[in-house]
C-alpha cells in the first residue's frame, strides 16, 4: 500500500462527513442504537461497533487503519501513552511463573514493570545484551514466554537483529515485543521480520508537534482483538478522540518531516565529531558505529536520536554544557544520563547528553 495513500486517504470516508478533507473530531462520549437489540449486540462484541469511546470511536478509528497500515499489521490499538502500550502488550503475554526475557537497559517503564510490578505475581525476568543472537539462545529458560525488545534501545542505540530473534522464538513458543519507537513504521518495518507485536510512542514522530502523548500497538487481528477484550479496556488507556485527530494531523506531514530530520543529522554528525570538546558520537548509521551493517540491512533511516559523550568527567562540567545550549531545549528526555559502561580508572561515573 502507497505511503502517500495510507497517510492521507486511508480509511477517510469522506463522503459520510460532507465531503470534509479534513477527518472529524468525534468528540461524544458514547453512542445511541435505534433499539434494545442493537444495545445488546454491542455489550456482545465491542469490538466491532462503537458503544463508548473508552473503546472505540470513529475517530480513534481512522487513525488505527492507518497506523496498522504503516506497520504492515493486521490491526492495532492507540493508547494514552507508550508506556501504556508496552504495559498491556507484555501484561497480555505472561502468567504467574513465567519467564521475560528483556535486552539490557530497556525504556523506563518497561524496567519499572519487570523489577518492581510483576515480580509481585511470580514474573520474573532476565536482562541480556541484545547484540548477539547466542545471547538470547543462551538465555531463554522453559518458562520463558516474552522476548522483549527495544532497536535502537536508548543512549547507545543497540540493535538486535529482528529477523534472527523472531525465527529462535518461533520455535520456542515465545511472544516477541519491540520498541520500534526510534525508527517509526518508515524506517523499521519489525512486523516484516516476524516480530509478533510491534509498539511505539506516537508521542514523538507520529505527533511531531510536542502536543499529543499516544503509544501504538500493532500486530495480527487476534492478538490485537484480545488485548482490546482485556487489558485494553480493563486499565482505560485508550486514547482519547481529540488526541488521535491531532496524530490523524501529525501522519500528513511524517514523511516530510522524517526525511528532513533524517538528512539534516547526517549533516550535523561530522562537525560534531570534528569539535575538539566531543569525545564520541554514537548514531546506528554512522559507519563507524559497530552494528553498522545491520543497522543498513533492516533500517531505512535512522531520524535524529543521536549520544554525543563529552570530553570530560566532571558532572558540573555536564550541566554548564547543558544549560549553555541556546537553540536545544532540556527535557525530561534530555540532558544527562548515567551509563554503566562508561566509568573511568577512578570509578567515576561518565556521563552522555542527547
Amino acid at each position: 500500500m502507497e505511503l502517500s495513500y495510507i497517510i492521507n486517504e486511508l480509511a477517510e470516508s469522506r463522503e459520510d462527513y460532507f465531503r470534509a478533507i479534513a477527518p472529524p473530531l468525534i468528540q461524544t462520549s458514547n453512542f445511541a442504537f435505534k433499539t434494545v437489540d442493537d444495545l445488546r449486540k454491542s455489550f456482545e462484541d465491542e469490538y466491532s461497533t462503537w458503544l463508548y469511546s473508552r473503546g472505540l470511536n470513529p475517530t480513534v478509528e481512522i487513525l488505527r487503519k492507518k497506523l496498522a497500515a504503516l506497520d504492515g499489521a493486521e490491526d492495532c490499538l492507540v493508547f494514552n501513552s507508550g508506556a501504556a502500550a508496552i504495559f498491556a502488550s507484555v501484561l497480555a503475554n505472561v502468567k504467574s511463573g513465567d519467564h521475560i526475557l528483556s535486552v539490557k537497559n530497556p525504556y523506563t517503564w518497561a524496567k519499572k514493570m519487570f523489577e518492581e510490578i510483576l515480580p509481585r505475581f511470580q514474573v520474573t525476568h532476565s536482562y541480556i545484551d541484545g547484540t548477539a543472537i547466542e545471547n538470547f539462545e543462551n538465555a531463554i529458560q522453559p518458562n520463558t514466554s516474552v522476548i522483549y525488545l527495544e532497536t535502537p534501545n536508548s543512549w547507545t542505540y543497540d540493535l538486535q537483529d529482528l529477523a534472527a530473534v523472531a525465527s529462535l522464538a518461533r520455535k520456542h513458543g515465545i511472544i516477541t515485543i519491540v520498541d520500534n519507537s526510534y525508527c517509526t513504521p518508515l524506517y523499521q518495518k519489525p512486523i516484516e521480520l516476524g516480530i509478533d507485536l510491534v509498539l511505539q510512542s506516537a508521542t514523538k514522530y507520529i505527533s511531531g508537534h510536542s502536543d499529543t502523548v499516544a503509544g501504538v500497538l500493532s500486530g495480527e487481528k487476534k492478538m490485537i482483538e484480545r488485548i482490546f477484550n482485556s487489558e485494553y479496556m480493563n486499565i482505560g488507556s485508550g486514547i482519547q478522540p481529540f488526541n488521535a485527530w491531532l496524530l490523524i494531523r501529525g501522519l500528513r506531514t511524517l514523511e516530510a518531516r522524517l526525511e528532513r530530520i533524517d538528512r539534516t543529522t547526517q549533516a550535523l554528525i561530522p562537525l560534531l565529531k570534528a569539535h575538539p570538546r566531543i569525545e564520541k558520537v554514537i548514531y546506528p548509521l554512522d559507519p563507524e558505529f559497530p552494528q553498522y551493517e545491520l543497522a543498513k540491512k533492516q533500517m531505512k533511516g535512522a531520524c535524529g536520536l543521536l549520544t554525543i559523550i563529552i570530553k570530560t568527567n566532571e558532572c558540573a562540567t555536564i550541566e554548564k554544557f547543558c544549560n549553555s545550549l541556546k537553540h536545544i531545549l532540556i527535557e525530561q528526555m534530555a540532558g544527562t544520563e548515567p551509563l554503566e559502561e562508561e566509568k573511568n580508572q577512578n570509578g567515576i561515573q561518565r556521563e552522555v547528553t542527547r
